[in-house]
């Protein structure tokens, strides 16, 4: 059985490319107002609560400034990002691995369980160099980029999408105005910015992970334990 899905994995590169050309986008756009604000309003640097620093032009696209490009660039991104969240949610559901690699239980939250997985997947450790199974980090982390981060990004940009509040003003509302979700929107792409940072380094760590992303991989049943030696005079079960 292998350990990743061909959905996961094609999801998986899709997503990646998506959410680089929309980071990078973003940074482009963002340098056309470099202030956050809370509520409905907001235009007055004064009354930002986050004056953000001015993006250099590598890092953005396109690499110079250029509103309107970026958000052509943005909204293509978009597109691919929603409908891939949508349907790795789809396939997550329909073949199990939500329920057997991603649900928690309230014992995963615990100190305990956190350091012991965290030592668990230390480099040099045989658990963590199996590595078949998420532990109780991996599941919360994931879990929050699937179940939050990921899903807060659609709902924030479309809510800060030009034209999009008379259509649906009750998503606007719930966020709490559009500066609100503008706020919200950026916090959320620099906390997919982080994970993907230690995705990359932990990758980076055991080239065995990133191949498993092409091929699948293999995942390990449970360990048998042997059976017990036979002893003179004593039938053996089975």
């Amino acid at each position: 059985m292998t350990k990743h899905a061909l959905s996961t994995r094609l999801w998986h590169w899709v997503n990646a490319a998506a959410i680089i050309v929309l980071f990078m986008s973003g940074l482009n756009i963002s340098n056309a107002h470099r202030h956050l604000y809370w509520g409905r309003y907001g235009f007055d640097p004064a009354t930002a609560w986050l004056d953000v620093i001015r993006f250099p032009g590598w890092a953005t696209i396109p690499q110079h400034y250029d509103l309107a490009g970026a958000r052509d660039w943005h909204i293509l991104a978009a597109w691919p990002f929603a409908v891939g969240l949508l349907f790795i949610w789809v396939a997550m559901l329909v073949n199990g691995h939500f329920r057997r690699d991603l649900t928690t239980s309230p014992r995963d939250w615990t100190p305990g369980a956190v350091l012991a997985s965290l030592r668990a997947h230390s480099p040099g450790t045989a658990e963590g160099s199996a590595g078949h199974r998420y532990n109780p980090v991996q599941r919360i982390l994931y879990g929050m980029v699937f179940g939050v981060l990921l899903p807060m990004m659609v709902l924030t940009g479309l809510s800060i999408s030009p034209g999009f509040e008379p259509a649906a003003p009750w998503l606007v509302e719930l966020l709490g105005g559009r500066q609100s979700a503008r706020s919200l929107h950026f916090l959320a792409a620099w906390g997919i910015f982080a994970f993907f940072l230690i995705h990359i380094v932990l990758a980076l760590a055991d080239w065995r992970l990133i191949l498993e992303m092409f091929t699948g991989g293999r995942r390990e049943g449970p360990a048998v334990a042997p059976p017990p030696p036979a002893v003179e005079g004593v039938p053996q079960n089975g």
